[in-house]
């Protein structure tokens, strides 16, 4: 009864503690690895590591197989992280014709990266957001085409596509390496 005052639902149709914080444990180190290759910044990634995990979460006991929660979890980080970049994208572009307006000058390209480990990353976030997510998920995660496809919500048509996208324009800016 006391539980009951407070709000708390008994425990019966919840997982237990113990499988919930295993899910945790095993899931997210690797949710927040690939959410910084997608957004290319360590306090993002973590918070919407964080926020995907308690979205599918709290979807726990709808899952048709408790093995789906990595698939559930990984598309539910990848969407996130699209929305994190239009955000982005949208405060980034406002702050860089407020400073050109401000300066009487074109906003600069910046500085190009001496390191090839650089390069790559310049020329990945340079990418549009479904082809970095694409080969992100394709290189980083190892996943086939299959799996892409679930996680970017396409068919495998469009995420085989978005890979062969993505290798082209890295391809033409680097050459055949």
């Amino acid at each position: 009864m006391e539980g009951s005052e407070r709000g708390q639902t008994t425990g019966a149709d919840l997982p237990s503690p113990g499988s919930l914080e295993d899910l945790y444990v095993r899931y997210l180190p690797e949710s927040t690895r690939l959410a910084f290759l997608l957004t290319r910044d360590a306090a993002s990634a973590e918070d919407l590591a964080h926020e995907a995990f308690i979205k599918v979460a709290g979807r726990l006991r709808h899952l048709r197989t408790p093995d789906a929660f990595g698939a559930y979890l990984r598309r539910t980080l990848v969407n996130l992280c699209m929305s994190h970049h239009r955000r982005e994208r949208v405060a980034r572009t406002y702050a860089e014709k407020v400073r050109a307006r401000s300066s009487g000058r074109e906003p600069s390209s910046g500085l190009p990266d001496v390191e090839t480990a650089d390069e790559v990353r310049t020329a990945l976030a340079e990418l549009p957001d479904r082809q970095r997510a694409a080969i992100v998920l394709r290189y980083y995660e190892d996943l086939s085409e299959e799996q892409i496809a679930h996680a970017l919500g396409c068919s495998v048509g469009a995420a085989r596509n978005l890979v062969f996208r993505a290798m082209e324009t890295l391809r033409s800016r680097f050459g055949e390496e």
